[in-house]
Parts: C-alpha cells; sequence; structure tokens
C-alpha cells in the first residue's frame, strides 16, 4: 500500500469520495436531504449512502439528487448485519440485501446485483467488524472483497489502522477511506481518493487498486454530547425496531 495521498497515476486527475455514510434510515441523525445539501458545500466528488441495512434513504438521496443540481455523484449502498452481526459493506446496489446470513451468503447476494463489497472498519473490537481469518477465509475461497477501509475516524476504526496496514501489505487489497458519519458536520472527515471524478471512475479505480484513504486533520468538527445521546439512543432501539420491521414488510 502507497500512504494516505499516493498516487499510482500522477498525470490523471484524482477525487475525494466519502463512502460511508448514515442517514436518518438507520442511526443517523441526518435526512438525505440534509446530507446532500451538506455534501454539495464539501469538496467531495461522489458520495455513498450506506445505512444499516437499508437502501431506502439511499434512494431517497438519489431521487432528489436526480431532480437537483448537485456537483457531486451518488452511490446506493448499505452497511449489511451479516451472521454473528459482522458488518459489511455493500456499494452499487439496488435492493435490500437480507440481514444475518453468512459472509459468503451476502457476498452472493452484493454479487447478483452487481454491486461491490467492502470491509468496513475490520479487525475492530469496539463494533463487528471482520476478523483476520473472516478476511483471509474470504480470500482464500475466491470470495470478491474488493477492499479494506484503511481510514475510519470513529473508535472502532481508529484502534487497528497499524495492525491492518501490516496485513493488508499482505492481502493487496484496495485501501478505502470512510468518514462513518452519523452526524453532518462529520462527513468528509475521512475519504477515498480516486482516478477520474464519477461513480463509474470510482468503481474503476477501486477495482485496479489505484484507491487511497486519506483524513481530514485533526480535530474533527466538534459534535454536541446531547447529538451523541441520540444518536446512540437510535442506534440501541430506533434501529432495530427499523430492522424488525423491514424484516416483517420486506421493505427497502
Amino acid at each position: 500500500m502507497g500512504d494516505a495521498t499516493g498516487d499510482k497515476t500522477p498525470n490523471s486527475h484524482r477525487s475525494r469520495g466519502d463512502i460511508h455514510l448514515h442517514t436518518t434510515a438507520s442511526d443517523g441523525l441526518a435526512t438525505p436531504a440534509q446530507v446532500l445539501e451538506f455534501a454539495q458545500h464539501s469538496g467531495l466528488s461522489l458520495i455513498a449512502i450506506t445505512d444499516h441495512d437499508s437502501v431506502a434513504g439511499a434512494l431517497a438521496a438519489r431521487e432528489l439528487h436526480a431532480r437537483g443540481r448537485f456537483g457531486f455523484d451518488l452511490i446506493v449502498g448499505t452497511e449489511v448485519t451479516t451472521a454473528r452481526g459482522v458488518h459489511l459493506l455493500a456499494l452499487f446496489i439496488e435492493q435490500r440485501i437480507p440481514s444475518f446470513r453468512s459472509l459468503e451468503h451476502t457476498f452472493d447476494a452484493v454479487a447478483s446485483q452487481g454491486g461491490i463489497c467492502i470491509a468496513p472498519h475490520p479487525l475492530s473490537p469496539l463494533t463487528p467488524s471482520m476478523g483476520q481469518r473472516q478476511i483471509e477465509r474470504l480470500l482464500r475461497n475466491g470470495y470478491p472483497l474488493a477492499a479494506v477501509e484503511t481510514l475510519n475516524p470513529s473508535p472502532a476504526g481508529r484502534v487497528t489502522r497499524a495492525k491492518l496496514a501490516r496485513l493488508n501489505a499482505g492481502w493487496g487489497l484496495a485501501e478505502v477511506g470512510g468518514s462513518d458519519a452519523h452526524f453532518l458536520c462529520r462527513i468528509g472527515s475521512a475519504y477515498t481518493e480516486y482516478d477520474g471524478t464519477s461513480a463509474a471512475d470510482f468503481r474503476a479505480s477501486l477495482l485496479v487498486g489505484t484507491t487511497r484513504a486519506g483524513e481530514l486533520p485533526l480535530p474533527h468538527p466538534h459534535v454536541p454530547l446531547g447529538d451523541y445521546v441520540v444518536q446512540s439512543v437510535r442506534a440501541l432501539v430506533l434501529n432495530p425496531v427499523q430492522k424488525v420491521h423491514r424484516r416483517l414488510t420486506r421493505s427497502a
């Protein structure tokens, strides 16, 4: 891997995308409309909305994006809860991916929609994440894990950065950065650099391994304690209720 701002193609245009964002469709505090408005002034060329076990927020954002005049591209995605609670980012999908299935089953479900799988905050002990053995099992068995999130500014992502960098030197997976933002002000605090400007360019850059993870200088924007409390309630109470409702109604 190169450094956070390395570039294998110095003569090409490089853009920044934040490919790990949450809205009120799961445990984020901002609506899809608010996320779009904030992203418009963020300097990002690309965002992906990746609510927990839902594409409702991403699809709503895409409708608004299509009717507006925004200077960035948008990817529909989700952060899937797989078996044993392990999280998996799925990008470029159209329908909700079933929850609580094995990683292998989930990879197949994403691939059936033409999507791409990424390991968010891997190795983290603070939130359900893919571990070294799971990643190596997937690679050994030929499952198309496209990238690992080497920069995630949340506590879940920070604690394993050094070990992840060492391991990925052997895995050779593409690296991405994502803010994992649940608050508007944190959007873009971590990002992925890629060749080109569009979502299609991002996908192509990811698949050939020229993406690089980056992070804005610390300290990141302050989040009031009250917002953390509200978000925690959403994560621990409302989000599980949403998941049950979606499973019963098969909604997005």
